[in-house]
């Protein structure tokens, strides 16, 4: 059987998957070319990331597919319910890649508090005329420690960034449409656990009390964050999207921004993507990666080796 792996697929998924028996295909495909390509080479299965668009009309063009498999969590650019009706399975890898979008949630945070993402744009520009001016202009950062982050979704995602808040000592507030409550376990180098209770709230209760807000929901129809929300926060809130774009407004983040409501704000995902707007490309108080959460080489392996074994147990 055949696997395109059309948004790449580590070699440790790709050795597990031939190993099982099937041969991977690790091409990049054009979206426009991929109905072609699928039915001369006789598809079963493609992988994709967040690039690749598995729309209805590509899989009613291509019966020999019998799996879409999505590395990363969100579903957004599959068309699941009708490939499901179809018969075709949809698998991804919610577990895989949340500890690595977690550990850029803080990356972000920690550059914004301390104004990394401003003084590495100076400080070769200026660090050497300019030295002691720079050090002033960037000596009242602030400590995360006892801080209140407030998670929009409440998933794998927004739980594991609970757990590095919860090791740096700061209050997690979350909120989310379906959980109530989830157990977050810290588990430390030398085997021992701890664990903390948390109840979900309401969002107003997060926008009124926290000092950072990170998004962590699916793709929506409409905003979650846009103007009316900005105007319920503590003046200076720092604000993270590493979600999706098009559930942060950005023309109300700048806007925000200008008025002093968000004192910064750190993005990897835009809704213009794969061509932010200038506005936000040139802002200084904006902290700024290129859709690279999910993206670290552990990450990748356990994408590759989680896809692998369901594709194994599901199609062989």
């Amino acid at each position: 059987m055949k696997i395109l792996a059309n948004d790449g697929l580590s070699k440790s998924g790709v050795d597990a998957l031939e190993k099982g028996g099937f041969e991977v295909l690790t091409v990049k495909v054009a979206q426009n070319q991929l109905e072609n390509y699928i039915n001369q080479h006789n598809i079963d299965a493609i992988l994709v990331r967040s690039a690749t668009q598995v729309r209805q009309e590509l899989i009613e063009a291509c019966p020999s597919l019998k799996l879409i498999g999505r590395g990363g969590v969100g579903l957004d650019n599959i068309d699941v319910e009708y490939a499901e009706d179809n018969g075709l399975h949809v698998i991804n890898t919610p577990v895989a890649s949340s500890s690595s979008v977690a550990e850029l949630v803080f990356a972000h945070l920690f550059g914004m508090a301390r104004f990394l993402h401003s003084s590495n744009r100076e400080m070769p520009l200026e660090g050497d005329s300019r030295f002691k001016d720079l050090k002033k202009a960037y000596s009242n950062g602030i400590e995360l420690r006892g801080k209140t982050i407030g998670l929009i979704g409440f998933g794998k995602i927004g739980q594991e960034v609970a757990k590095i808040a919860i090791g740096l000592g700061m209050h997690v507030l979350a909120t989310d449409e379906q959980i109530t409550n989830a157990p977050i376990t810290l588990e430390f180098f030398n085997g021992q656990k701890t664990t903390f209770n948390i109840d979900t709230i309401d969002l107003e209760e997060v926008l009124k009390e926290a000092d950072f807000i990170s998004l962590h929901t699916p793709a929506q129809e409409n905003y979650i964050l846009a103007a009316e929300q900005f105007e319920k926060m503590k003046d200076g809130v720092g604000i993270i999207n590493t979600a999706r774009g098009g559930i942060l407004h950005e023309v109300d983040l700048v806007k925000a921004i200008e008025s002093g409501k968000v004192q910064f704000a750190g993005l990897d995902v835009f809704e213009t993507e794969p061509t932010p707007a200038v506005q936000l490309l040139m802002n200084p108080d904006l902290s700024l990666t290129p859709h690279i959460g999910a993206a670290t080489l552990e990450a990748q392996d356990r994408v590759g080796l989680e896809l692998a074994k369901q594709i194994i147990e599901l199609l062989r």
